[in-house]
């Protein structure tokens, strides 16, 4: 028989980790305060393109086991497990701010039946639990830490099919009811104390970052030295201790993670008396990357940018999502827009032109008509289906056949075959 689980926050990681538990056979109540997305998700309607998503969600609400409330007072009555799923945006100096989460804790800690567990799923600084606990005022409940390492655009698979659960507590009894939550996943379970816990879902995504950035580096170095950066790519990730992963070159890292970890785990070893350079680097090295990108397709269009027209294919900060949040593409064309260009983009995921952080660019229906008469044509996000676009089509409409592919997702000798100029990423 499955649990009582109250999921505070409806965004991508409560929603996804509300249906997730419903369809291991929990009963899962989801509380927003938002009136409109507690109805619209009542329905079956969800706000979000994740693959999976909506089949959950569907199937739980279908089965009784997933259900929708406004106010988390209304979620957490009877609840065993309530999962803090609450954003923690970057503050004015990189720390992550905890304001929804401390709120949250206030506002239901009256509601909450004794021995209830009370778990973090945000990405939240070191001694987070302990703030939370204070926030709820409660001795007779429990407090436990459960960072989520969720992929956007897989992540129904990555909760489904994790790596890893990592939990941590100060009561081993609280810790082992969190892990029986997740039994009929596969991925090792790792019991330890908050802190560790809370440091682990950090320490993961500045590594990840750290080898986007390292990539993007010698990709740089290829360009300089004459090196196929694929081909060193492969080469690397054949040695074991490598791997492949995430060796990736491209116009930089972005999301709703990345950057606001990284500028995050910088904080918190700066509060604790560290002064975390290398990480610092990775994130000047991630800058710089998108203002390399900017100027291959400067060079491209001749060196001046004013009054030129660049075609855009991808908005979103990878495929498989419609997550603009802090977007290389979005970083890259204002740099654009900053010095004269027209931008036309197409992104098979972004339909809302009204998007404030779509201004200024012109949002096109297709991706060829977004090529229609540009200078250049940049490839920014790599949704595979741009692989398999007729580029005899292209060269028709465009007006300068130049095309920089900042994601090296397309076939270099047939386009250049073509009459294409080609710049990639290590690559030309």
């Amino acid at each position: 028989m499955g649990s009582k689980i109250a999921i505070i926050g409806t965004g991508y990681v409560g929603l996804t980790t509300g249906a997730c538990l419903s369809h291991l056979g929990h009963t899962v109540v989801c509380a927003d305060v938002v009136p409109g997305k507690v109805e619209s998700l009542s329905r079956g309607e969800v706000p979000i393109l994740e693959a999976g998503l909506d089949e959950l969600v569907h199937d739980g609400i279908r089965d009784g086991l997933l259900s929708f409330v406004l106010g988390a007072e209304n979620a957490v009555g009877d609840a065993e497990f309530v999962f803090l799923c609450l954003p923690t945006p970057q503050g004015a100096d990189g720390a992550a701010d905890l304001s929804f989460i401390k709120e949250a804790a206030q506002q239901i800690g009256p509601y909450l039946q004794p021995e209830t567990v009370v778990i973090n799923k945000s990405t939240v600084p070191v001694g987070s639990a302990g703030e939370v606990a204070k926030k709820l005022e409660r001795s007779d409940v429990h407090v436990v830490s459960n960072p989520e390492f969720l992929r956007e655009g897989t992540a129904v698979d990555d909760f489904l099919n994790p790596d890893r659960v990592v939990i941590g507590a100060d009561d081993r009894g609280a810790a082992d009811r969190v892990a029986a939550l997740y039994d009929k996943l596969p991925g090792e379970v790792l019991i330890t104390d908050p802190a560790s816990a809370e440091t682990i879902k950090y320490a993961s995504n500045a590594f990840l970052a750290t080898k986007i950035s390292f990539v993007n580096a010698m990709a740089a170095v290829c360009e300089e030295v004459g090196a196929d950066v694929q081909d060193v790519v492969k080469g690397m990730g054949l040695d074991q201790r490598i791997g492949n992963r995430f060796l990736v070159p491209g116009p930089g890292w972005g999301g709703s993670c990345f950057p606001k970890d990284s500028h995050a785990l910088v904080r918190i070893a700066e509060n604790s008396g560290y002064q975390f350079g290398l990480l610092r680097q990775v994130i000047a090295v991630n800058e710089e990357q998108f203002g390399r990108v900017a100027n291959k397709i400067s060079r491209f269009a001749r060196g001046s940018l004013e009054g030129k027209t660049i075609a855009v294919w991808g908005l979103t900060f990878k495929a498989a999502t419609d997550d603009l949040r802090d977007s290389p593409s979005l970083n890259i064309i204002n740099r654009l827009l900053e010095v004269g260009a027209t931008v036309r983009a197409y992104d098979p995921a972004v339909e809302d032109a009204s998007d404030v952080r779509l201004a200024g660019i012109e949002i096109c229906g297709d991706p060829y008509e977004a090529a229609s008469g540009a200078d250049v044509l940049a490839v920014l996000t790599e949704w595979p289906e741009f692989k398999d676009l007729s580029f005899e089509k292209v060269g028709e409409v465009i007006g300068t056949k130049a095309v920089v592919d900042a994601r090296n997702l397309l076939d270099r000798d047939a386009i250049k075959g073509l009459g294409f100029a080609y710049d990639g990423i290590g690559r030309s």
